[in-house]
């Protein structure tokens, strides 16, 4: 469950899956001009697309939460670098392996008539 107030943020490219948490801060905090202590999530993907990793900070201690998919990759920004902004949906949507740029019902609204 993501945090109220906290924002989500994704960065653009691709990133070395091999960082830790301080070396994905230390990315948010030189590469985004972000701070990585502030209460908000980014997330990252690796080269092949199947990894991300999200880091966040409570006030308290940081954590690392990482997502392999099995089949299929993560829908990531086509642009180099820079930071994206997601909703809370749209993250949910990310973590799914759905694309959350563009995310479809699987039924058809029914007319009330």
């Amino acid at each position: 469950m993501i945090p109220a107030g906290a924002r989500v943020w994704i960065a653009m490219g691709h990133t070395d899956m091999r960082k830790g948490m301080q070396g994905l801060a230390l990315q948010v905090q030189q590469g985004l001009k972000r701070d990585p202590h502030g209460g908000d999530l980014f997330v990252f993907r690796g080269r092949t697309g199947s990894l991300i990793k999200i880091i966040w900070h409570d006030g308290i201690g940081m954590s690392l939460y990482s997502k392999r998919l099995e089949k299929g990759r993560f829908v990531w920004p086509s642009a180099k670098d820079g930071i994206v902004s997601l909703t809370n949906a749209q993250l949910s949507c990310l973590l799914e392996g759905i694309d959350w740029r563009n995310p479809q019902y699987s039924w058809r609204p029914q007319s009330a008539g």
